[in-house]
């Protein structure tokens, strides 16, 4: 499953947390590092999260993240960086058990970051990750006084159900530096469906708390907004903060094809020079040529 363009290494923490880091293969000369930590979704290991070629008898977790061949494309789109991915797993295979689990996990997060962080000469840091790994991410959000300097991207993919007003201010305040980006994903699964059954309640999934986080902002932000065939597009005037909200009108069930379309690529790229180009979030997998076996 290795790409020929990287290499894996391994960390444990706290007895419980597997950490594996995807590094490029050094580069020639020193580039600057975009470390990205990924939380991964409740339910799911780092291999299916990385994802493979999907063969017979394989499990379908493989091919509905593919976060390894999107990494790749990332890659290649910005050749000038060298993007570092770590992945967070740990033993319940969730993020919101962890913390029950484990009553010191705000220190236990905090020192994950600035553990990992360490390891790399100044990086700059993304926080991201899907589903229930939103709540590692908030959980480091209310662990540090201040969100730090060096973290220069927050992205919430289909991830944000922990989000309250609380946090409101030090996202404010960190996105006084122009130079910070916040990425929201979302769809409207308040009206999603299985089985008949809703799978959330109208206030417990990321369609409402995307709209309270927005709400929150727009008290300070001017956003101005468009859509494209099924996309709800929120973008401040800076651009710095870019909301996703996926309309639902069939009532279906879309967390992970938010990730699988292109999510990823778009979480980190959305901004950048290389925004949309070669890939359209939300539309058919750009990162085929990067899948392996």
């Amino acid at each position: 499953m290795a790409q020929s363009n990287q290499r894996i290494g391994h960390i444990r923490m706290f007895g419980d947390v597997n950490i594996t880091i995807d590094y490029p293969i050094a580069a020639k000369k020193v580039q600057p590092i975009q470390l990205i930590f990924f939380a991964l979704p409740n339910g799911n290991s780092t291999a299916w999260t990385m994802g493979k070629k999907k063969e017979p008898g394989d499990d379908w977790h493989f091919d509905i993240q593919h976060i390894q061949a999107q990494t790749a494309f990332i890659r290649n789109a910005l050749p000038s960086k060298s993007v570092v991915v770590v992945y967070l797993e740990n033993d319940q295979k969730s993020w919101p058990a962890w913390k029950q689990k484990h009553p010191d996990f705000l220190q236990n997060t905090k020192h994950l970051i600035d553990s990992i962080g360490s390891l790399f000469l100044e990086p700059e840091i993304h926080l991201n990750g899907h589903s229930g790994g939103g709540s590692f991410i908030f959980a480091y959000l209310k662990a540090v006084d201040n969100i730090p300097q060096k973290i220069k991207r927050i992205s919430f993919l289909d991830s944000d159900y922990n989000y309250d007003s609380s946090y409101y201010n030090k996202l404010h305040d960190w996105l006084k530096n122009k130079s910070h980006q916040l990425r929201v994903f979302a769809y409207n699964d308040s009206i999603a469906l299985y089985n008949g059954k809703p799978v959330v309640s109208a206030t417990g999934g990321t369609w409402y708390r995307s709209k309270k986080m927005l709400a929150d902002l727009s008290n300070e932000f001017q956003f101005h907004n468009f859509s494209t065939d099924s996309i709800l597009i929120y973008k401040s005037k800076s651009k710095q903060i870019q909301f996703f909200l996926k309309t639902n009108p069939e009532r279906k069930i879309l967390h992970t094809k938010q990730v699988e379309l292109n999510g990823f690529i778009h979480s980190e790229l959305s901004g950048t020079k290389m925004d949309s180009k070669q890939y359209i979030y939300y539309g058919n997998r750009a990162y085929e040529a990067y899948l392996k076996n």
